[in-house]
């Protein structure tokens, strides 16, 4: 590694000294990428900060930011991803009207250099907040479409957007832990939890679906060397305790279930299959045995998450989704969020909008384009 001195200088505030190493990289040349000096950027900060009044606070800032511009207007040069978290940062504290409110961006740029804050959950780091943009965190959900990158399919008719358990698992699980997901499929949660350094284990009635599954989550990069396996069973009444066990932990982190919506799909004769319930009553029944079936494996306090849908019924809207949360917050889950998806295509209505539409304005009803995903947490 070598590096050099670069030194910003502004009239009003002390030379401010940064050593800016260079790495060797494989890029090609003549392109050099800098590495920060993180240790000589704080002590620059906390100059900076020291000052008195908020114009000399951002005269050095506007020091370090021209710095950081006139490096990055070399076309021999580029800087590090890292470099746009400090610059948005600096802006945040040019853009401030008090020296107490700048202080308070730089002490706060010191903490996300310096420090990581997490909570039980997850490995969000909180002094960075604002660099996990594509983390959603309101109650409306607009996916334009579904994530198709590697080995996803929309083949299987009935399995929900990879984003949906992408979302999830950011949000609630540590690498390392335990995803339950008690209606498999195509394996849409074991390769996002896969993918992000998270151990799965699938339930999955239908053995040629779980087979099938199975090849396509091999397929799947498994950087993390995690555990995703999926295992044919009745969700009902499967011991997945005893599965667990076999896989090393007897305990989950976070469950999604992601039942059919009754009978709006038929995915199998299988009598224990849940499209196959005799009516709302017998779903709701079987949905209870499979919350009673995973309860006392989700850690307490941690996340279960159902994605479920509504049905019409004979020109009645069944609040399926809603009678469903209702038997899990009886099962001594509190209910967290409701978070509303939209969807604009399925395979059942892709090229019969029009005809959905004059069935609307006939009926007197409106389509679905929207489904539900509960979030609940289990009471200490």
């Amino acid at each position: 590694m070598r590096g050099r001195k670069r030194k910003i200088v502004d009239s009003d505030t002390p030379i401010l000294d940064i050593q800016l190493p260079v790495l060797e990289t494989t890029l090609p040349e003549p392109v050099e990428v800098l590495q920060i000096d993180v240790t000589d950027l704080i002590d620059a900060v906390k100059t900076v900060s020291a000052l008195e009044g908020i114009d000399k606070i951002r005269q050095g800032v506007g020091a370090i930011l021209s710095h950081l511009e006139s490096i990055s207007e070399q076309e021999s040069i580029q800087l590090p991803a890292e470099a746009s978290y400090i610059v948005k940062e600096l802006n945040q504290v040019i853009e401030s009207r008090t020296p107490v409110r700048a202080r308070y961006y730089l002490n706060r740029l010191v903490k996300g250099l310096t420090k990581v804050r997490t909570n039980r959950f997850n490995d969000i780091n909180l002094n960075r907040w604002k660099e996990y943009t594509d983390i959603l965190t309101d109650s409306l959900w607009i996916l334009d479409k579904r994530d198709a990158s590697g080995v996803h399919t929309a083949g299987y008719w009935g399995n929900f957007v990879p984003q949906i358990p992408n979302q999830l698992i950011r949000r609630f699980t540590k690498p390392g832990d335990w995803v339950l997901d008690t209606f498999a499929g195509s394996g849409t949660t074991l390769i996002e939890s896969q993918r992000l350094g998270r151990n799965c284990l699938g339930i999955e009635l239908q053995e040629s679906i779980a087979e099938a599954s199975s090849q396509l989550v091999s397929r799947e990069l498994n950087p993390y060397s995690t555990k995703c396996e999926i295992v044919v069973g009745d969700c009902t009444d499967t011991d997945i305790r005893k599965e667990l066990k076999k896989r090393g932990t007897d305990s989950v982190q976070l469950v999604i279930m992601h039942p059919p919506y009754h009978d709006i799909i038929k995915f199998s004769e299988d009598p224990r299959d849940m499209s196959n319930a005799a009516d709302v009553d017998a779903f709701l029944e079987l949905m209870g045995k499979a919350v009673d079936n995973v309860k006392d494996l989700l850690e307490p306090g941690r996340y279960l998450g159902l994605v479920i849908g509504d049905k019409f019924s004979k020109g009645e809207w069944i609040p399926l989704g809603f009678l469903t949360s209702q038997v899990i917050t009886s099962r001594g889950f509190m209910m967290k969020s409701v978070i509303v998806k939209n969807f604009d295509e399925t395979l059942g209505k892709r090229t019969q909008k029009e005809l959905w539409r004059y069935r609307s304005l006939a009926g007197g009803y409106y389509v679905f384009k929207h489904e539900y995903i509960f979030l609940f947490t289990k009471n200490e």
